[in-house]
């Protein structure tokens, strides 16, 4: 198993507010986010989502998709996501949002294993290739949170 850490940040011209509402509804990522063929929820959470699961499939930029489950493990409304990835890709993903005056920070971190061979046997001559296509896929979903949010962001 291969590790990558990415580190994501948007500032989005949209109050906290949206941007959560957007980013929390996961089951509308794939009207909005290209790369998200299906996000299903599998699992209800409390009332603040933790303990929900979901199964997400994402295209990739290359001619490949992924799927995995993710859980929400952590909330703290309008501050944190954080979720745990199990499938072929394993690890943590934590969203950080921070209201800065009328423009909205939001962090990725996003910490994963690889699981399918191809992938791991390759990784050495890869690597940067799969952190290239992992941006690429983030980039749409910034383009398309800001096409969802409106003409400010």
């Amino acid at each position: 198993m291969t590790e990558y850490h990415f580190e994501t940040i948007w500032e989005l011209e949209a109050e906290i507010n949206a941007v959560w509402d957007l980013i929390e509804d996961a089951d509308a990522w794939p009207e909005w986010w290209r790369g998200v063929v299906e996000s299903r929820e599998i699992r209800k959470g409390d009332a603040d989502g933790i303990g929900s699961l979901r199964v997400t499939r994402w295209r990739s930029v290359l001619p490949y998709t992924l799927e995995f489950e993710t859980e929400v493990v952590a909330v703290d409304r309008l501050r944190r996501i954080e979720i745990v990835a199990r499938g072929e890709l394993n690890g943590r993903g934590i969203w950080l949002f921070d209201d800065k005056g009328g423009v909205t920070e939001v962090r990725y971190l996003w910490t994963v294993r690889t699981e399918p061979r191809w992938m791991n046997l390759i990784a050495p001559i890869a690597r940067p290739v799969f952190r290239w296509n992992h941006d690429a896929i983030m980039r749409q979903g910034e383009l398309g949170l800001r096409m969802r949010l409106g003409p400010r962001s």
